[in-house]
Protein backbone atom coordinates (compact mmCIF):
# COMPACT_ATOMS: atom_id res chain seq x y z
CA UNK A 1 0.00 0.00 0.00
CA UNK A 2 1.07 3.46 -0.76
CA UNK A 3 2.33 5.38 1.94
CA UNK A 4 0.72 8.69 2.62
CA UNK A 5 3.74 10.44 2.06
CA UNK A 6 4.75 8.99 -1.06
CA UNK A 7 1.26 9.54 -2.23
CA UNK A 8 1.62 13.68 -1.73
CA UNK A 9 5.09 13.39 -3.30
CA UNK A 10 3.70 12.08 -6.58
CA UNK A 11 0.64 13.89 -6.33
CA UNK A 12 2.72 17.24 -6.01
CA UNK A 13 4.94 15.89 -9.36
CA UNK A 14 1.51 15.20 -10.96
CA UNK A 15 2.64 11.20 -11.61
CA UNK A 16 -1.03 10.54 -9.77
CA UNK A 17 -4.06 12.31 -8.28
CA UNK A 18 -5.53 12.32 -5.52
CA UNK A 19 -7.13 8.93 -5.23
CA UNK A 20 -6.01 7.59 -8.73
CA UNK A 21 -3.70 4.64 -9.31
CA UNK A 22 -0.33 5.69 -10.83
CA UNK A 23 1.24 2.40 -12.23
CA UNK A 24 -0.41 0.49 -14.93
CA UNK A 25 0.70 -2.28 -17.93
CA UNK A 26 1.14 -0.43 -20.96
CA UNK A 27 -0.80 -3.36 -22.73
CA UNK A 28 -3.58 -2.61 -21.33
CA UNK A 29 -3.52 1.25 -21.89
CA UNK A 30 -6.73 1.87 -23.85
CA UNK A 31 -4.87 3.67 -26.88
CA UNK A 32 -6.40 6.96 -28.13
CA UNK A 33 -8.78 6.94 -31.48
CA UNK A 34 -6.51 10.57 -31.84
CA UNK A 35 -3.45 10.91 -30.32
CA UNK A 36 -0.75 14.21 -29.93
CA UNK A 37 -3.37 16.42 -31.77
CA UNK A 38 -2.85 19.67 -31.76
CA UNK A 39 -4.94 22.32 -30.38
CA UNK A 40 -2.51 25.24 -30.02
CA UNK A 41 0.57 26.91 -31.63
CA UNK A 42 3.10 25.93 -28.86
CA UNK A 43 4.86 22.60 -28.38
CA UNK A 44 2.81 21.66 -24.94
CA UNK A 45 -0.49 22.09 -26.89
CA UNK A 46 -1.28 19.04 -27.83
CA UNK A 47 -4.13 16.70 -26.62
CA UNK A 48 -5.38 12.84 -26.81
CA UNK A 49 -8.98 11.80 -27.45
CA UNK A 50 -11.20 8.36 -26.84
CA UNK A 51 -14.00 8.50 -29.13
CA UNK A 52 -17.02 6.72 -27.56
CA UNK A 53 -19.61 4.73 -29.03
CA UNK A 54 -23.13 6.02 -29.32
CA UNK A 55 -26.07 7.39 -31.30
CA UNK A 56 -25.62 11.10 -31.57
CA UNK A 57 -23.30 13.85 -30.37
CA UNK A 58 -21.10 12.17 -27.49
CA UNK A 59 -20.68 14.52 -24.47
CA UNK A 60 -16.71 14.59 -23.40
CA UNK A 61 -14.89 14.54 -20.23
CA UNK A 62 -11.67 16.54 -20.36
CA UNK A 63 -8.69 15.36 -17.83
CA UNK A 64 -6.19 18.04 -17.09
CA UNK A 65 -2.90 16.53 -15.06
CA UNK A 66 -1.58 18.01 -11.83
CA UNK A 67 1.71 19.08 -11.00
CA UNK A 68 1.82 22.57 -9.54
CA UNK A 69 1.61 23.54 -13.38
CA UNK A 70 5.49 22.96 -13.20
CA UNK A 71 5.12 19.08 -14.16
CA UNK A 72 3.23 16.38 -14.89
CA UNK A 73 1.67 14.76 -18.39
CA UNK A 74 -1.76 13.50 -20.16
CA UNK A 75 -0.62 10.14 -20.11
CA UNK A 76 -1.90 8.53 -17.15
CA UNK A 77 -3.58 5.00 -15.82
CA UNK A 78 -6.49 5.35 -18.77
CA UNK A 79 -8.69 2.79 -16.38
CA UNK A 80 -10.11 6.11 -15.12
CA UNK A 81 -11.51 6.84 -18.91
CA UNK A 82 -13.02 3.04 -18.92
CA UNK A 83 -16.28 3.94 -17.11
CA UNK A 84 -16.96 7.02 -19.25
CA UNK A 85 -16.86 5.35 -22.67
CA UNK A 86 -19.11 2.67 -21.11
CA UNK A 87 -21.65 5.24 -20.90
CA UNK A 88 -21.39 6.48 -23.85
CA UNK A 89 -18.95 9.47 -23.08
CA UNK A 90 -15.85 10.71 -24.87
CA UNK A 91 -12.68 11.43 -23.32
CA UNK A 92 -9.84 13.92 -23.69
CA UNK A 93 -6.46 14.14 -21.67
CA UNK A 94 -4.51 17.99 -22.56
CA UNK A 95 -1.11 18.80 -21.93
CA UNK A 96 -0.28 22.41 -21.51
CA UNK A 97 2.68 25.03 -20.86
CA UNK A 98 4.67 24.71 -17.54
CA UNK A 99 5.85 27.25 -15.23
CA UNK A 100 7.79 29.20 -14.15
CA UNK A 101 9.11 29.55 -17.90
CA UNK A 102 5.44 30.17 -18.92
CA UNK A 103 3.52 31.89 -16.17
CA UNK A 104 0.58 32.68 -15.87
CA UNK A 105 -2.01 32.70 -17.82
CA UNK A 106 -0.04 30.47 -19.98
CA UNK A 107 -1.55 26.82 -18.10
CA UNK A 108 -5.07 28.12 -17.57
CA UNK A 109 -4.95 29.52 -21.00
CA UNK A 110 -4.20 26.91 -22.57
CA UNK A 111 -6.69 24.52 -21.06
CA UNK A 112 -9.34 27.14 -22.24
CA UNK A 113 -8.07 26.95 -25.12
CA UNK A 114 -8.53 22.86 -25.52
CA UNK A 115 -12.30 23.06 -24.64
CA UNK A 116 -12.44 25.79 -27.28
CA UNK A 117 -10.59 23.39 -29.68
CA UNK A 118 -12.41 20.46 -29.06
CA UNK A 119 -15.86 22.52 -29.64
CA UNK A 120 -14.43 22.97 -33.00
CA UNK A 121 -14.27 19.35 -33.56
CA UNK A 122 -17.49 18.62 -32.88
CA UNK A 123 -19.01 17.57 -36.64
CA UNK A 124 -15.52 16.04 -37.09
CA UNK A 125 -14.89 13.96 -33.63
CA UNK A 126 -19.01 13.63 -32.58
CA UNK A 127 -18.84 15.89 -29.75
CA UNK A 128 -21.64 17.65 -28.09
CA UNK A 129 -20.33 20.61 -27.45
CA UNK A 130 -22.90 21.25 -24.72
CA UNK A 131 -21.73 18.90 -22.72
CA UNK A 132 -18.11 19.27 -21.92
CA UNK A 133 -17.00 19.03 -18.43
CA UNK A 134 -13.34 18.80 -17.14
CA UNK A 135 -11.47 17.17 -14.40
CA UNK A 136 -8.05 16.92 -12.33
CA UNK A 137 -6.74 16.96 -9.11
CA UNK A 138 -3.78 19.66 -7.49
CA UNK A 139 -3.40 22.26 -10.08
CA UNK A 140 -5.28 20.44 -12.85
CA UNK A 141 -8.29 20.78 -10.22
CA UNK A 142 -7.41 24.75 -10.10
CA UNK A 143 -7.68 25.21 -13.51
CA UNK A 144 -10.77 22.99 -14.00
CA UNK A 145 -12.37 25.22 -11.07
CA UNK A 146 -11.34 28.04 -12.90
CA UNK A 147 -12.41 27.01 -16.29
CA UNK A 148 -16.06 26.15 -14.76
CA UNK A 149 -16.35 29.54 -12.43
CA UNK A 150 -14.67 32.17 -15.31
CA UNK A 151 -16.67 34.48 -17.76
CA UNK A 152 -16.19 32.86 -21.21
CA UNK A 153 -12.86 33.41 -23.10
CA UNK A 154 -14.76 33.54 -26.41
CA UNK A 155 -13.78 35.90 -28.61
CA UNK A 156 -16.52 36.03 -31.89
CA UNK A 157 -14.84 38.46 -33.78
CA UNK A 158 -11.58 36.16 -33.65
CA UNK A 159 -10.51 35.13 -37.42
CA UNK A 160 -9.39 32.26 -35.96
CA UNK A 161 -12.35 29.61 -35.90
CA UNK A 162 -11.07 27.44 -32.74
CA UNK A 163 -11.27 31.26 -30.51
CA UNK A 164 -14.71 31.88 -31.36
CA UNK A 165 -15.47 29.11 -29.56
CA UNK A 166 -16.58 29.20 -25.97
CA UNK A 167 -14.60 27.96 -22.83
CA UNK A 168 -17.43 27.19 -20.59
CA UNK A 169 -17.96 23.67 -19.19
CA UNK A 170 -21.29 22.00 -17.85
CA UNK A 171 -19.81 20.66 -14.97
CA UNK A 172 -16.02 19.96 -12.81
CA UNK A 173 -14.92 17.66 -10.60
CA UNK A 174 -11.56 18.69 -8.58
CA UNK A 175 -9.91 16.60 -6.24
CA UNK A 176 -6.92 17.70 -4.09
CA UNK A 177 -7.46 20.98 -5.43
CA UNK A 178 -6.34 24.64 -5.27
CA UNK A 179 -9.53 27.38 -4.89
CA UNK A 180 -6.73 30.58 -4.01
CA UNK A 181 -3.07 30.73 -5.36
CA UNK A 182 -2.81 34.21 -3.39
CA UNK A 183 0.18 33.80 -1.02
CA UNK A 184 -1.60 36.18 1.68
CA UNK A 185 -4.81 34.44 1.28
CA UNK A 186 -3.94 31.03 1.64
CA UNK A 187 -1.10 31.77 4.51
CA UNK A 188 -4.07 32.90 6.42
CA UNK A 189 -6.11 30.03 5.96
CA UNK A 190 -3.30 27.32 6.33
CA UNK A 191 -0.47 28.99 8.02
CA UNK A 192 3.37 29.63 6.43
CA UNK A 193 4.37 25.96 5.12
CA UNK A 194 1.86 26.04 2.34
CA UNK A 195 4.58 28.96 0.87
CA UNK A 196 6.90 26.81 0.88
CA UNK A 197 5.40 24.88 -1.96
CA UNK A 198 6.72 25.80 -5.16
CA UNK A 199 3.35 26.15 -6.99
CA UNK A 200 2.88 29.47 -5.42
CA UNK A 201 6.08 31.29 -6.38
CA UNK A 202 6.88 29.68 -9.84
CA UNK A 203 2.76 30.63 -11.05
CA UNK A 204 3.48 33.75 -11.43
CA UNK A 205 7.69 33.26 -13.12
CA UNK A 206 9.49 33.67 -9.71
CA UNK A 207 11.98 31.36 -8.43
CA UNK A 208 11.60 31.77 -4.82
CA UNK A 209 8.78 32.46 -2.48
CA UNK A 210 10.61 35.57 -1.10
CA UNK A 211 10.98 37.03 -4.52
CA UNK A 212 6.92 36.88 -4.87
CA UNK A 213 6.17 38.04 -2.00
CA UNK A 214 8.73 41.01 -2.58
CA UNK A 215 6.91 41.78 -5.82
CA UNK A 216 3.68 41.06 -4.33
CA UNK A 217 2.03 44.42 -5.79
CA UNK A 218 3.33 43.31 -9.33
CA UNK A 219 1.64 39.95 -9.36
CA UNK A 220 -1.21 40.99 -7.31
CA UNK A 221 -3.57 41.23 -10.41
CA UNK A 222 -2.43 37.53 -11.61
CA UNK A 223 -3.53 35.61 -8.11
CA UNK A 224 -6.62 37.24 -8.15
CA UNK A 225 -7.17 36.50 -11.41
CA UNK A 226 -6.27 32.85 -11.20
CA UNK A 227 -8.18 32.09 -7.43
CA UNK A 228 -11.12 30.12 -8.74
CA UNK A 229 -12.44 31.82 -5.37
CA UNK A 230 -12.79 34.64 -6.51
CA UNK A 231 -15.13 33.97 -9.59
CA UNK A 232 -17.79 31.75 -8.24
CA UNK A 233 -21.31 32.75 -8.91
CA UNK A 234 -24.59 31.56 -7.89
CA UNK A 235 -25.38 30.80 -11.77
CA UNK A 236 -22.00 28.39 -12.58
CA UNK A 237 -22.54 24.93 -13.37
CA UNK A 238 -22.48 22.32 -10.64
CA UNK A 239 -18.76 21.45 -8.94
CA UNK A 240 -17.77 18.00 -6.86
CA UNK A 241 -14.77 18.54 -4.54
CA UNK A 242 -12.61 15.66 -2.79
CA UNK A 243 -10.12 16.20 -0.22
CA UNK A 244 -8.13 13.70 2.01
CA UNK A 245 -9.46 13.50 5.93
CA UNK A 246 -6.27 15.53 6.99
CA UNK A 247 -7.92 18.75 8.59
CA UNK A 248 -4.84 19.56 10.85
CA UNK A 249 -4.04 23.21 10.81
CA UNK A 250 -1.47 25.26 10.43
CA UNK A 251 -0.78 22.95 7.51
CA UNK A 252 2.06 20.69 8.52
CA UNK A 253 4.53 20.96 5.13
CA UNK A 254 4.04 22.54 1.68
CA UNK A 255 2.42 19.04 0.63
CA UNK A 256 0.02 19.05 3.20
CA UNK A 257 -0.91 22.84 2.63
CA UNK A 258 -1.42 23.00 -0.83
CA UNK A 259 -3.76 20.24 -1.20
CA UNK A 260 -5.48 20.80 2.34
CA UNK A 261 -9.24 20.14 3.41
CA UNK A 262 -9.82 23.73 4.10
CA UNK A 263 -9.50 24.80 0.38
CA UNK A 264 -12.57 22.82 -0.36
CA UNK A 265 -14.69 23.90 3.05
CA UNK A 266 -13.80 27.69 1.96
CA UNK A 267 -15.66 27.38 -1.65
CA UNK A 268 -18.41 25.25 -0.48
CA UNK A 269 -19.02 27.66 2.50
CA UNK A 270 -18.96 30.18 -0.65
CA UNK A 271 -21.18 28.27 -2.69
CA UNK A 272 -23.76 27.95 -0.18
CA UNK A 273 -23.68 31.43 0.80
CA UNK A 274 -24.88 32.38 -2.75
CA UNK A 275 -26.63 29.32 -3.58
CA UNK A 276 -24.40 27.67 -6.12
CA UNK A 277 -24.54 23.90 -6.53
CA UNK A 278 -21.22 22.36 -4.81
CA UNK A 279 -20.82 18.66 -3.13
CA UNK A 280 -17.61 18.37 -0.84
CA UNK A 281 -16.61 15.19 0.48
CA UNK A 282 -13.50 14.79 2.85
CA UNK A 283 -13.63 11.48 4.56
CA UNK A 284 -15.17 11.95 8.24
CA UNK A 285 -16.10 15.44 7.87
CA UNK A 286 -18.38 16.13 4.48
CA UNK A 287 -20.35 13.68 2.27
CA UNK A 288 -22.20 14.42 -0.82
CA UNK A 289 -25.70 13.45 -0.30
CA UNK A 290 -26.46 12.66 -3.52
CA UNK A 291 -23.29 11.26 -5.44
CA UNK A 292 -20.61 8.65 -4.04
CA UNK A 293 -17.50 10.02 -6.21
CA UNK A 294 -16.92 12.14 -9.04
CA UNK A 295 -17.05 9.50 -11.61
CA UNK A 296 -20.58 9.30 -10.61
CA UNK A 297 -20.74 13.04 -10.48
CA UNK A 298 -19.52 14.11 -14.08
CA UNK A 299 -21.19 10.75 -16.04
CA UNK A 300 -24.68 12.46 -14.56
CA UNK A 301 -23.74 16.02 -15.49
CA UNK A 302 -22.69 14.89 -19.01
CA UNK A 303 -25.60 12.79 -19.51
CA UNK A 304 -27.99 15.42 -18.43
CA UNK A 305 -29.60 13.30 -15.76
Amino acid sequence: MMTRILWLLLLVSGMVGSGEAWAQDPASQLKPTYAEVTYGPYPRNVLDFWQAEGAGPRPVMVYIHGGGWTAGDKKQNTDKYRPFLEKGISCAAINYRLTPDNPLPAPVHDAARAIQFLRSKASEWNIDGDHLAVTGGSAGACTSMWLLFHDDLADPDSKVEVLRQSTRVCAAAAYAGQVSIDPKVVEEWLGPNVLKHRMINMAVGELTIEGALKNYDKYRDLYVEFSPYNHVDAKDPPLFLRYTEEMTLPSRDAGHGIHHPVFGIKLKERSDEIGHECHLVIPGHSRSEKYESETAFLIAKLLGQ
